[in-house]
């Protein structure tokens, strides 16, 4: 008996096996025919053979997924009415099956966000409200706020709650709660990426060619944060637009002031708040500053002291209590923008270059000391062809920015030739006669520059 058995179920795993490796054969041959379709964009083609693997070997290849994402993409724009919404439900299905069956492959966070942008986007023909929607990017914050790095998911969600605050729904202190909340995510991605490009920057500088992959990261490194600074943030403070005027915020702190006077994270989101929409006149700026300062000094607490007082003693006490390089950075350049713009020309300039040692990438602070030479040539030249001379060395700092930082290489070039336009022309310095010459610049600006050979 034992034997019979033995012998039956010896032919039990042979018959199952076979049934594998049949089953694995079909799939392969079809994840390769849809493979093919897909490369060349005949989704309509590639969608039969990619179901038959998708149902019969779900865990067989990652690119029942990656691919599955494409075909689907493609029959939701391409049809109607019911045919359309099932296709998208299905879509929201396979990206529950990609964790599903290649967790360590797609995390919480990016899943949901994906089926609430396609949620957002088909929000109509879906039958979807306002709230529903914004719950679906609420879980995915919830639920795994270190995956939800989608810049348009983080838009998105952020649009979602003004439009509720507009509907009633969400208080104006949720909102804003929101937007520090999103802000926070925005700065931790790009000062990530930041610190990943200095280091690509600083290689370049020193002289060393970058391979092919860290050129390609860097083009990445660059374009994340571009995104982030020049898309969404400021989309992000369009949609708020007057919903936080001074008028707007200094009732609403006021009100909430008591309640959340020993709450740190409030205090310091009041207080930013304030600042960026340039309510720093109002006593109340100064109240949550100080209240802010007396129970959790730091580094932004005290340059706001600085800002109010002009005491040095508060920046110093900035610089001391800011540990974090990208953040100091920030803090220099905060510190310069706000000289540049009284005048205090070489204290700015001063501040800027402490900003680009810890920030190398950021090639704003060249354009901001460019701006600054051109504007004082009037008064750092001692003859007409000197002061022209300035707008060289307006031209080449310019031109550093463009260097270092990718962004900014179209509007550094503008600068650039902008400059060198007002500088001496060929006939000038041939006249002159002084080709090849160096010459120093006085006043604030204290540099030399050498008249290009003609």
């Amino acid at each position: 008996m034992k034997t019979r058995i033995t012998i039956l179920l010896a032919a039990l795993f042979v018959s199952f096996n076979i049934s594998l490796a049949q089953q694995d054969e079909e799939c392969m041959n079809n994840l390769s025919i849809f493979d093919s379709y897909v490369k060349t964009k005949k989704y309509d083609d590639a969608y039969e053979p990619w179901k038959i693997v998708r149902e019969k070997c779900p865990k067989f290849n990652r690119a029942i997924y990656v691919h599955g994402e494409k075909i689907l993409t493609h029959k939701i724009e391409n049809s109607t009415g019911t045919e359309q919404v099932a296709h998208i439900n299905d879509l929201m299905k396979l990206y529950d099956q990609s964790r599903e069956f290649f967790p360590s492959k797609y995390d919480l966070g990016e899943v949901l966000v994906d089926k609430a942008n396609l949620a957002y986007k088909y929000r109509d023909e879906l039958g979807i409200s306002v709230e529903d929607e914004y719950k679906m990017f609420q879980e995915a914050f919830d639920k795994d706020k270190k995956s939800f790095t989608n810049a348009k998911g983080l838009y998105t969600y952020f649009s979602l709650a003004v439009d509720l605050f507009d509907l009633g729904i969400l208080p104006a202190q949720k909102m804003f709660d929101k937007y520090d909340d999103i802000i926070e995510i925005i700065e931790n991605i790009v000062d990530e990426n930041t610190s990943k490009l200095n280091a690509l920057v600083q290689k370049e500088e020193g002289g060393n060619t970058l391979s092919k992959k860290e050129g390609r990261l860097k083009n990445y490194y660059e374009s994340s944060i571009n995104a982030f600074e020049e898309q969404v943030i400021p989309s992000m403070d369009k949609k708020l637009g007057d919903r936080a005027t001074c008028d707007v915020l200094i009732p609403l702190y006021e009100k909430n002031y008591e309640d959340n006077k020993t709450d740190g994270i409030w205090l310091q989101r009041a207080m930013n708040r304030m600042y960026a929409k340039g309510c720093k006149e109002d006593p109340l700026f100064l109240k949550l500053v100080q209240q802010k300062n007396s129970i959790e000094p730091s580094a932004d607490t005290s340059y706001y002291l600085y800002l109010l007082t002009g005491e040095q003693k508060y920046f110093d006490q900035t610089l001391d209590l800011e540990s974090d390089p990208l953040k100091k950075a920030k803090l220099y350049k905060k510190l310069a923008n706000e000289l540049k713009a009284k005048g205090s020309y070489g204290r700015a300039r001063q501040y800027y270059m402490e900003s680009m040692k810890l920030n190398p990438s950021d090639g704003s602070p060249y354009l901001a000391i460019s701006a600054m030479y051109a504007k004082s040539a009037n008064s750092c030249g001692d003859t007409n062809f000197n002061k022209r001379a300035v707008f060289w060395l307006a031209a080449l700092e310019a031109e550093k920015a463009g260097r270092v930082d990718g962004r900014l290489k179209s509007a550094a070039a503008k600068s650039a030739a902008s400059y060198r336009a007002s500088a001496p022309s060929k006939s000038d310095i041939f006249t002159e006669g002084n080709a090849g010459q160096t010459i120093r610049i006085g006043c604030w600006i204290g540099r030399s520059v050498t008249v290009p050979n003609i």
